[in-house]
């Protein structure tokens, strides 16, 4: 496994992580345990999840999967949406970070959160009360670095600038919607992050399966496929996209790798990419995943691919 700066930290990502939104869920307890344990032994140490993730049970299934291992892996974990019927059950106020952080240490039996994130935009609370929520807790020593997840560029930049002038701790991380098909970022977000050196963390990179290449034109999804039902996959299913990823295959084919490990690499090519969150349901799936960080990809192929994505 390969390992990179968490934005200008210090701190050391695999450079595949681990996403667990169907831990709790389609992943039970035991499966839970057994992938995660696959992930350390393979030198994956950065985990992603939220308390929302299957109503908590994805943080809960990782605290007892890390029980003796906790010093192998960095936890990374969010706080914004609704987890409760109160008024105050979601959002980024002072209010919600503190009873979520609260809740998210006692679901995941450890003390600290390594990246604790603000997982959405709230229009509703000011910007330099979640930013003093965030500097307090790292303070207190619950949580050690902080970042964001689908912020837009300016709102990215705005919390920047507020913990600047505050001087309190910044957002090292933004984990924004990315991948072949799925580029917006590249226009304002990416030269943010360069600008002010913050790690990016793509999340869905297989576009949830459509980037795998098991999907073919005018052809039915595959049994038990997400292609079947989720609005999401089908969305990328355009004649225009059927024709890349017949080109992407054949890319592939001709380097001896799988659209899997093209689709990472892609990603891991990429400007202040730190780590490529890739979500698993099997151990197999971890070791696919895992196997991407072999191909570096060289300037000649990453402006072949591009080529074929721009086309």
């Amino acid at each position: 496994m390969n390992y990179r700066s968490l934005g200008k930290s210090g701190l050391k990502v695999s450079a595949i992580g681990l996403g667990t939104n169907q831990f709790g869920g389609k992943v039970d307890a035991g499966l839970t345990k057994n992938i995660i344990h696959a992930a350390l032994d393979i030198g994956i140490n950065f985990i992603d999840t939220a308390d929302v993730y299957q109503d908590g049970l994805s943080e809960e299934f990782i605290g007892r999967a890390l029980a003796g291992r906790r010093q192998e892996a960095l936890i990374a974990t969010k706080v914004y949406y609704e987890v409760g019927e109160g008024p105050n059950d979601r959002g980024a106020s002072r209010q919600h970070i503190m009873n979520g952080v609260e809740a998210s240490l006692k679901r995941l039996k450890t003390d600290y959160i390594d990246l604790y994130q603000i997982h959405s935009w709230d229009e509703d609370t000011p910007l330099e009360e979640t930013m003093r929520a965030l500097n307090d807790l790292v303070h207190a020593g619950k949580v050690r670095y902080i970042g964001a997840s689908n912020f837009s560029a300016w709102q990215l930049v705005w919390a920047i600038a507020i913990a600047k002038e505050m001087d309190w701790i910044e957002f090292v991380s933004i984990q924004p919607h990315y991948h072949m098909l799925e580029r917006a970022i590249e226009q304002e977000m990416i030269p943010a992050c360069i600008s002010f050196e913050i790690g990016i963390l793509p999340y869905f990179p297989l576009a949830g399966g459509f980037l795998t290449g098991k999907y073919r034109q005018d052809k039915p999804a595959p049994p038990g496929s997400r292609g079947e039902s989720s609005e999401y996959v089908q969305r990328y299913m355009t004649p225009i996209n059927y024709s890349k990823m017949a080109k992407l295959i054949a890319f592939a084919d001709e380097h001896n790798r799988s659209m899997i490990d093209l689709a990472h690499a892609w990603l891991l090519a990429q400007p202040q990419i730190s780590s490529v969150i890739s979500g698993a349901t099997s151990v197999e799936q971890v070791q696919a995943n895992a196997a991407a960080v072999d191909w570096e990809l060289s300037d000649e192929e990453a402006a072949a691919v591009n080529a074929i994505l721009d086309g």
